[in-house]
């Protein structure tokens, strides 16, 4: 490159250009990433740098001087170029404004920076003309990039923010606005710690010791403070921030609230140990009933195992309906007893306040009845159509809740000579819960007693 530049300069006049001088200008020509050229009167191009080559498509110099300059220039700025920008030229030795390049290879147009001066020779005539131009094109795609990225940043619903290494917050962006609720003009200029909590501001001075030390924090979790005095869950990445040199000047973070995030996760977790805690209750509910029930014959032990598993299942169907808060006395009485009311409302009444049991209460209940409904249907007052059942409950004020099923309109009852099954099912049923259950085999029907703390 220097020897063509001197050539150019012997061929305009300069042939007593310093040689020292002259490989320090080659060097900065072709380190330079503008477009640099010199063309003659004529407008053909003598030399064009490397960057400028490039930005024209044009492989070497040879290609250059088999082109002119008007070339170079898009169809649309030719008529331009010679009408207004040389003659301006000649006038007030400089011109400089926006036009547009045509790639030779690609025939992308290319916005560009124009700058147009004279060369004269030893004599002060213009002998040449030199060029400086940038190209355009990349400091917008720069400068849109910027801006992508700033929009980017300020629309982000992540808390984006910016502190030098002493913690006084540089930037804060609408994300912050909303995770923290500190305006941006409250905001900057402030410490961080006015988000951290007293008690974590040692947090805080470790992270400050990692940036220092080049170190970048991910996906920290820890608890900040909203501008209202509440907390919040967050979620910290931490990045050192800087300088052109290298040197570090402070850090970026982004905080995403994850509040409800943690709580949701909670609630699964709870919901999962409920669902466990449930799961084994049934299996145990499950496995009493089997270990409870004896017959006669095998088909009598399969419907008395059937009868009193469906009696669970109905009563977890009460479950689900209430979330699994329990289950209302008189809904499981209901569902219990709907069999025998079929046809004729009076065969059963039902009577009493409106008391919630939670499940394994309820269960126990359901179970009971279940075997005094089955006693009454195959040797009670169920058993006949004009037989009735009256089940009641009220609750006494040391808060013990008590049942009172009583059969009339029965056969004649006598007292069984041994336990039977029923009663032994409750008695297990309620021993459980510290609850009891007294059995009166009166003549007119049996009535049975069932207390327990509700």
């Amino acid at each position: 490159m220097f020897e063509e530049l001197s050539a150019i300069a012997r061929g305009l006049g300069q042939s007593g250009t310093d040689d020292s001088l002259a490989r320090m200008l080659a060097s900065l020509v072709g380190a330079s990433r503008e477009f640099i050229g010199i063309a003659d009167l004529e407008g053909r191009a003598l030399f064009v740098n490397e960057a400028g080559r490039k930005l024209v498509g044009l492989r070497d110099l040879e290609a250059v001087r088999a082109t002119r300059i008007i070339d170079y220039f898009a169809p649309d700025d030719r008529d331009r170029v010679l009408q207004q920008v040389l003659p301006a030229v000649h006038e007030s030795a400089f011109w400089e404004g926006e036009l547009k390049f045509q790639n030779f290879e690609t025939a992308e147009l290319i916005p560009v920076l124009y700058n147009i001066f004279p060369i004269r020779s030893a004599s002060g005539a213009i002998a040449a003309y030199g060029t400086v131009t940038r190209n355009l094109a990349e400091s917008k795609y720069a400068e849109q990039g910027l801006q992508s990225l700033a929009n980017i940043v300020e629309s982000s619903d992540d808390a984006i923010v910016s502190k030098n290494l002493d913690g006084i917050i540089m930037s804060w962006n609408r994300g912050a606005e909303r995770v923290f609720g500190y305006p941006s003009n409250e905001a900057i200029g402030q410490p961080i710690t006015i988000v951290i909590p007293e008690d974590r501001h040692g947090e805080e001075r470790n992270i400050l010791t990692r940036i220092r030390r080049g170190e970048r924090i991910d996906h920290y979790e820890t608890i900040r403070r909203r501008k209202d005095g509440s907390l919040i869950v967050v979620s910290l990445t931490v990045s050192p921030v800087r300088d052109a040199e290298g040197k570090i000047v402070g850090a970026s973070k982004i905080a995403r609230d994850i509040t409800e995030q943690k709580r949701t996760l909670e609630r699964i977790a709870t919901l999962a140990r409920e669902a466990e805690h449930r799961s084994k209750n049934m299996l145990a509910s499950v496995q009493a009933v089997v270990n409870f029930s004896t017959s006669d014959t095998p088909e009598g032990l399969k419907q008395g195992i059937t009868g009193r598993i469906q009696a669970l299942a109905n009563v977890h169907s009460l479950f689900v309906e209430s979330r699994w808060i329990g289950a209302e006395l008189s809904a499981i009485a209901t569902q219990e007893l709907a069999p025998y009311r079929v046809g004729d409302q009076s065969r059963v009444r039902i009577d009493g306040p409106p008391t919630l049991l939670e499940p394994t209460v309820a269960q126990a209940i359901a179970m009971s009845l279940h075997e005094l409904a089955t006693n009454a249907a195959k040797y009670g007052s169920l058993s006949v159509a004009k037989g009735r059942i009256d089940f009641t409950w009220q609750q006494t004020t040391d808060g013990r809740l008590i049942l009172r099923w009583s059969e009339t309109g029965g056969p004649v009852v006598q007292k069984p000579t041994r336990q039977g099954f029923g009663s032994l099912v409750i008695e297990r049923i309620l021993g459980q819960m510290k609850g009891s259950a007294q059995f009166d085999w009166r003549p007119e029907g049996l009535v049975c007693e069932i207390t327990l703390l509700a």
